[in-house]
């Protein structure tokens, strides 16, 4: 009897420690499959934290980006507009400039004929009576104290031409400077906004829990990442292209206006109409101006006029504003094309200028310009043309002297 209840005692010792033992192990193996879950969601969370501020910090230089675009186009709408008012301005100061200079010149004229000094000693003698001279001494004294507000005025709206010029072509300078800035900005904005793609549809994917969705997110990043490289690749070629141009535009500067004579001359020798036309005289009473072309932004047209023509003035605004500018300054403007002058074109807009290096006829000459059909280094862009039928408006010519 005591040995089958020590054998009982003994058989349910064994199997309460095999229970414990077993139930050890489930405890352990189900711990271990909740840490190992925890450490996975732990670990996809920051996968998706990452992923957010990628997101998040792309999201920002997208918006940078964006603003600047806004608050340049701002700026250059607004310089526009100023630009225009300044233009209207500069046009009717022109007027009143040249038409003064027409006057006084007149009467110079007449007082070099007629001597001033003679003519008020006759007025004194031919006078009838002390009043009667008095009354015609008087009359005079008020012609010469209207040349001389004339005068005065004439000075004061030269002086306000030179500085609404000057407002002018910086306005010009910064509208065609942000509007290069806008492009650099566009292709920097497209390559961000490809990254931005790729950043999003990789927190996508992190997030995604059935593996069919999360494949089909990942096929999608990888073609997205495919197109962020190929915008990377189209802005790094842009901006090479952009490097390349400029330097092609500043080398063509190194040029002179009897070189590109020379080279027009050299084309048109089995031209057998074709007459060079004399080279002018050298310029005579004018403003002073610098000899470069910096107050005019490099590639425009602007820009290769004054460096080929480097007695024109520095700041006289867009193309279409150059005859009038030029007519204020003092120099003579007319319809028949000379060989040095300078071809101006009004279109209402921008306008064009060209200076010329050839001329058969008035409706046949040939130019060297930059900035025409979108080369903006110096030359012959054209050959043979007629000036009076272009897309850039009518033509007035500019001469030196």
């Amino acid at each position: 009897m005591k040995k089958k209840i020590l054998a009982s005692l003994l058989l349910s010792t064994v199997l309460v420690s095999q229970t414990a033992v077993l139930t050890t192990v489930r405890a352990e193996t189900t711990d271990e499959k909740i840490a190992a879950q925890d450490n996975k969601i732990s670990s996809l969370t920051a996968q998706q934290q990452e992923a957010q501020k990628q997101v998040d910090q792309i999201q920002g230089q997208v918006s940078t980006i964006q603003a600047e675009q806004a608050s340049l186009q701002a700026e250059n709408e607004k310089l526009q507009a100023e630009s225009k008012k300044l233009e209207g301005e500069i046009t009717e100061l022109s007027k009143n400039i040249v038409a003064r200079n027409a006057s006084l010149e007149k009467q110079a004229r007449s007082a070099q004929t007629n001597g001033a000094a003679t003519s008020y000693i006759n007025t004194i003698v031919n006078s009838k009576s002390i009043t009667e001279a008095i009354s015609r001494v008087a009359a005079m004294s008020e012609i010469v104290s209207a040349n001389n507000k004339m005068l005065e005025q004439q000075k004061a709206d030269k002086k306000a031409i030179s500085d609404k010029q000057v407002a002018n072509n910086e306005a010009i300078n910064t509208v065609i400077a942000n509007q290069q800035k806008l492009a650099d900005d566009a292709q920097a904005l497209t390559t961000k906004q490809a990254e931005l793609k790729v950043a999003e549809l990789n927190l996508a994917a992190e997030k995604a829990t059935a593996e069919g969705e999360k494949a089909s997110l990942l096929e999608q990043k990888a073609a997205a990442e495919a197109e962020a490289r190929a915008a990377a690749e189209a802005e790094a070629a842009y901006r090479a292209r952009q490097t390349s141009q400029q330097q092609s535009v500043v080398a063509s500067g190194n040029t002179s206006f009897s070189a590109q004579v020379q080279a027009t001359s050299t084309t048109d020798e089995e031209d057998s109409s074709y007459t060079p036309a004399p080279a002018p005289a050298p310029a005579r009473q004018r403003p002073t101006y610098s000899s470069n072309a910096s107050s005019y932004p490099t590639g425009e047209c602007t820009w290769g006029a004054k460096t080929l023509a480097p007695w024109a003035g520095d700041y006289w605004g867009n193309g279409a504003q150059w005859a009038t500018s030029a007519a204020a300054a003092g120099f003579r403007t007319g319809s028949t094309p000379q060989v040095g002058a300078i071809a101006c074109w009004n279109d209402g807009g921008y306008g064009h200028v060209a200076v010329v290096t050839a001329v058969s006829s008035s409706t046949r000459i040939q130019v060297s310009e930059s900035n025409y059909g979108g080369d903006r280094t110096i030359g012959n862009k054209r050959g043979w043309f007629n000036p009076t039928t272009t897309s850039e408006g009518y033509v007035t010519y500019i001469y030196p002297n």
